[in-house]
């Protein structure tokens, strides 16, 4: 079938006014968006670390943004569910994620994930970080985390240690410690944290990786050991806990916590969240909230933020690849 001349110079006229008018209508949606309220979707429980910190952050940016930010839990596969539901929904920044580092692992350790953590989404902003902690039970002969490596050492296999599952920052943070030193330390999963830190205190398992307040708490009563923060962030109330970096120059990691929305939302858009979030993050005011829920600010813009996923999810790939770490 032929198609006529007039009638293929129409159709290409109608395709390139509708491409020319795209930019107007993204700047025209900008300008007045938000007109609805915004979803702020979470991959975890309500209750948890970060759900508390989406709902600080949704309870502060209406009065910048003129519209509710509404959080919706949708639990299940470490927050793949949540991610999935933004990743697939129109990119007009009425749907967010409020996602965590952990996001990052997970395609590593599962190519068959549904989201491509880098190219499924548009970086918004990095908002905070929450610092992990190695404690001990009393028992463990180290006080820190140089005289750790220096026992793991000379009993290689002897001692274990316990993280809320395999492919998290805590248990791949932990793993980065046994290939920069050399050490051999049994990893223990577990379903959640909320078991790990009574199981030190018992003695049921010698080592932890939990939130550094869950540790600190029971530091200061004497239950366990705080041997470490395993990242270099100032986190009120810790200040006498050494670094993991004295132990392993370079060595600091946390999960981070950040906004992204789906792929192809318009840079307007974007810009405009990223300020309204940088406002809220940076005020003294959620700097202290934050800190009782064991976080501490990590601001970065959307163009910084896309430099770290990208950095971070490579590192994770090295230690996923040189540590033999499976899902198994």
């Amino acid at each position: 079938m032929s198609i006529r001349p007039d009638t293929l110079r129409r159709a290409l006229l109608a395709a390139g006014l509708a491409l020319a008018a795209t930019p107007a209508l993204h700047a025209q949606s900008a300008a007045t968006y938000p007109e609805r309220p915004i979803r702020l979707l979470v991959g975890y429980s309500a209750g948890g670390g970060v759900d508390a910190i989406a709902r600080m952050l949704s309870s502060r940016l209406p009065e910048l943004l003129g519209q509710q930010v509404v959080v919706e839990n949708k639990a299940g596969a470490a927050g793949v569910i949540a991610a999935d539901t933004v990743a697939k929904a129109a990119p007009d920044g009425y749907t967010l994620l409020l996602s965590e580092s952990g996001l990052l692992i997970g395609k590593h350790l599962n190519p068959k994930m549904p989201v491509d953590p880098i190219s499924s989404f548009t970086p918004v902003a990095s908002v905070f970080q929450l610092p992990l902690m190695i404690v001990a039970n009393n028992e463990v002969a180290a006080n820190n985390a140089k005289e750790l490596v220096a026992l793991a050492r000379k009993t290689p296999g002897r001692f274990s240690y316990a993280t809320s599952g395999v492919g998290t920052v805590h248990h791949l943070g932990m793993e980065t410690l046994k290939g920069e030193t050399g050490t051999h330390i049994v990893h223990i999963p577990y379903r959640g944290a909320s078991q790990i830190v009574p199981d030190v205190i018992s003695g049921q398992v010698p080592l932890g990786v939990v939130s550094a307040t869950a540790g600190l708490a029971q530091a200061r009563a004497g239950k366990l050991k705080a041997l470490a923060m395993m990242s270099d962030d100032k986190l009120p109330g810790a200040e006498n806990v050494a670094a993991l970096s004295q132990a392993v120059p370079g060595l600091s990691v946390a999960p981070r916590l950040f906004v992204l929305a789906p792929a192809g939302t318009p840079q307007p858009i974007v810009d405009k969240l990223n300020a309204a979030i940088r406002k809220v993050v940076t005020s003294p005011e959620m700097a202290d909230a934050a800190a009782k829920q064991g976080a501490v600010p990590a601001y970065l813009g959307p163009a910084e933020l896309n430099k770290e996923m990208q950095r971070e999810s490579k590192q994770w790939a090295r230690v996923i690849e040189k540590q033999k770490v499976t899902l198994e």
